[in-house]
């Protein structure tokens, strides 16, 4: 893909990870479905989380690859798909005036949410804002410390479903959080996808994820009991007679369990970059499935 041309639209599109972007509309859809099953449902304020977490993501993605190659972790013994700063298709300052542009349009954008949730959403913006740029830069970035997986679990998980329900309703239940650990556990695996393939180019460059500091098996089972315990975590709608709820996501394990066996077979090399695609594949088939059973049932 050397002949990718410097700016080019093929370089923004591949430098916001399309990939990746179930991680943001997934959160959104389930909350929107729990809204529907609880007849406070409203379009506005749902289109606007929508488009919030898509420009969030992309403006993480970007953060990302500038500070990554900023910080010399975009070596060439990464296996990943290749990055637009470190491969000179978009320079570190065009990157990161794109970051923080993106950025403030999203505050803007969150801005037209108060009308619904309240000023209370003007923290929750600052802290996905901080979250945004602290993952992988500043002094303390989170992901290179062991906090990836914490942080994908509360900002594309409990967050996310949390406050897109909170918006509908203007109420946080205990049904929105539940929904909320559900999708971050099953979103956690594309990072944890990323992150085992990356293992070895990590360690030499000093990012210390989960599987660099815990291993290779760690990695393998963390993977597979994050998509067990979503569904678990979705039994919890027998209790609130949404039976579908409990049952659609189940049809998830097939899905999850044949990538996880796929993954622990191939164990290392470029070919672990389709296990990533088919963990956003599958954070697809989850919320579909539970948005299904959270709507109609």
């Amino acid at each position: 893909m050397d002949d990718i041309g410097k700016n080019s639209f093929r370089a923004w599109f591949l430098a916001a990870r399309p990939k990746t972007l179930p991680a943001a509309a997934t959160p959104v859809v389930v909350a929107c479905a729990l809204a529907f099953r609880d007849a406070c449902f409203r379009l506005q304020p749902a289109l606007i989380c929508f488009l919030f977490a898509l420009i969030a993501q992309i403006s993480a993605n970007f953060a990302n690859d500038y500070f990554d190659c900023k910080k010399g972790r975009d070596n060439e013994d990464r296996l990943g798909p290749e990055r637009a700063v470190a491969k000179g298709w978009i320079s570190p300052r065009t990157m990161m005036y794109a970051t923080l542009g993106l950025l403030a349009a999203d505050c803007a954008l969150g801005l037209l949410l108060i009308p619904y949730g309240g000023w209370l959403l003007i923290g929750a913006g600052i802290l996905i804002v901080l979250f945004a740029l602290a993952y992988s830069g500043g002094p303390y970035p989170l992901a290179c410390h062991g906090w990836g997986d914490i942080c994908v679990l509360v900002f594309f998980g409990i967050v996310p479903v949390g406050f897109t329900y909170y918006v509908q309703s203007s109420q946080w239940t205990l049904s929105a959080t539940v929904c909320g650990i559900a999708t971050g556990l099953v979103i956690i695996n594309i990072l944890v996808s990323n992150n085992f393939r990356d293992r070895f180019s990590d360690e030499k460059a000093g990012k210390k994820t989960t599987i660099v500091l815990f291993g290779e098996k760690f990695g393998i089972y963390f993977y597979l009991l994050n998509g067990i315990l979503a569904t678990l975590a979705c039994q919890y709608f027998w209790w609130e007679k949404t039976f579908g709820a409990a049952l659609f996501p189940l049809v998830y394990l097939f899905f999850h369990i044949r990538t996880w066996r796929k993954m622990a077979l191939i164990g290392q090399g470029r070919r672990l970059i389709g296990i990533l695609e088919q963990s956003a594949r599958n954070v697809l088939i989850f919320g579909f499935l539970l948005a299904l059973g959270l709507a109609f049932t």
